[in-house]
């Protein structure tokens, strides 16, 4: 069976190391996959850029610039919203004509267009795809937070400077609506949060629904010797470690003000404790916290099991996020977490079990499980459940029988 995978990227930003990593594991259980992306930034020779770089440069403007204009030459939530206007005619590659299933993931900014995706279905083609957050069945938002307009066709949105009953988000719902008729659609939810979430959108109705997690590669993210590690990398070995990583340590929708507070009350008590931030504009966020914090930069993914290993916990104190790659990559090291209860947060951290699930932004429950897991729970323990966590619910092998399945479905049942 040959299987074509479309993203925007192969290896920047999480999404797109899911959709490699679940490339590895169906190649793994024995399929002939490959995948199409608008920019291809890794050497995966299985992975192909589709259309020309000018075009494809230019078709990420031409939609960042639709919606620059209509916000009044506002950059704000610029990156938090997708129309779609634009994308590369994938239909037209030999690759998706030879495809028996056409698996989309993440394909924004330029990749695909909405009409583009009407035309996938129309093709015929079995269509999985799956949704790393919420814009497949949203108007145009990556995340709705509080937001239920998507429940019944989206307007009056909030990330517009003019919301109103027909905005910018009630056109593109109307124009997926039109898209999604023309075929099935198999949609993957990487959490059941997210898939109870689709299940209440008009857009996915007629079509499957259903949740299957991430892979992870559990021999490349395994436990190692901690002090060893820590010698490495010239950290402390009389000192717990707190690790906290993003793309953009800055980014407010990671949390980070909720972090930098429980810092401050932790101090209160304690002072033997380093935080570790990892990412771009980490020096200015590390300046901020109430105990020692050392940033470490842009870490590259070859380099994160050690600094993972170096950990005695990761924290993320995201406030919308679907199911954190980082959270996966520290727990299969056998770092337990600490995380807010929101999204597929509490589908991943057991709560006293193999780590902390606190409110949901609440920095004094956030520093209340800074202080269990790292000075009162039994380390040990944490550790190996994290583990087993991993080796039950996210292998490769365990996640590519799942959409084995999916995919022998859709092809029995001609969906």
């Amino acid at each position: 069976m040959k299987v074509l995978f479309i993203s925007t990227y192969d290896i920047q930003g999480g999404a797109a190391i899911a959709a490699t990593r679940l490339l590895h594991a169906m190649q793994a259980a024995g399929y002939d996959a490959s995948m199409v992306v608008r920019s291809k930034l890794g050497n995966d020779a299985k992975v192909f850029p589709a259309g020309n770089e000018k075009m494809n440069k230019a078709r990420f403007y031409w939609e960042r610039g639709v919606i620059y204009l209509h916000n009044r030459l506002s950059r704000e939530n610029l990156f938090d919203v997708s129309i779609a206007n634009t994308g590369v005619p994938v239909t037209k590659l030999p690759a998706f004509k030879e495809a028996d299933v056409v698996h989309l993931h993440w394909i924004n900014q330029g990749m695909l267009s909405v009409k583009e995706i009407g035309q996938i279905l129309a093709s015929g083609k079995k269509v999985v795809w799956t949704m790393h957050d919420m814009w497949p069945f949203t108007g145009i938002c990556h995340y709705a937070g509080d937001c239920d307009a998507f429940t019944f066709g989206c307007s009056h949105c909030s990330y517009l400077k003019r919301p109103s009953l027909k905005d910018l988000s009630t056109s593109v719902y109307h124009q997926k609506q039109l898209a999604y008729r023309k075929g099935n659609i198999t949609f993957t939810a990487c959490s059941r949060w997210l898939e109870e979430l689709a299940k209440q959108s008009p857009l996915t109705q007629g079509h499957r629904v259903v949740s299957i997690p991430n892979p992870i590669d559990t021999e490349i993210y395994l436990p190692k010797d901690k002090n060893a590690i820590r010698e490495k990398m010239g950290l402390p070995t009389d000192r717990k470690i707190v690790l906290f990583a993003a793309m953009k340590a800055s980014d407010k929708r990671k949390g980070i003000d909720y972090l930098i507070e429980a810092s401050r009350l932790v101090a209160q008590q304690r002072d033997d404790l380093l935080f570790l931030v990892a990412g771009t504009n980490g020096d200015e966020t590390a300046a901020r916290f109430s105990l020692p914090t050392r940033s470490t930069g842009f870490v590259a993914p070859g380099d994160m099991p050690d600094l993972y290993n170096a950990a005695d916990l990761f924290v993320t104190p995201s406030l919308q996020d679907n199911l954190p790659n980082t959270i996966m990559e520290a727990m299969a090291c056998g770092t337990p977490c600490l995380g807010f209860r929101t999204g597929g947060i509490p589908e991943m951290i057991d709560h006293l079990q193999n780590g902390y699930v606190a409110n949901y932004q609440d920095a004094k429950d956030l520093a209340d499980g800074l202080r269990w897991t790292l000075f009162e729970a039994d380390a040990g323990t944490l550790s190996t459940n994290a583990r087993r966590k991993v080796m039950e619910h996210y292998t490769q092998e365990t996640v590519a029988q799942q959409y084995k399945k999916v995919y022998e479905y859709s092809i029995a049942a001609r969906l």
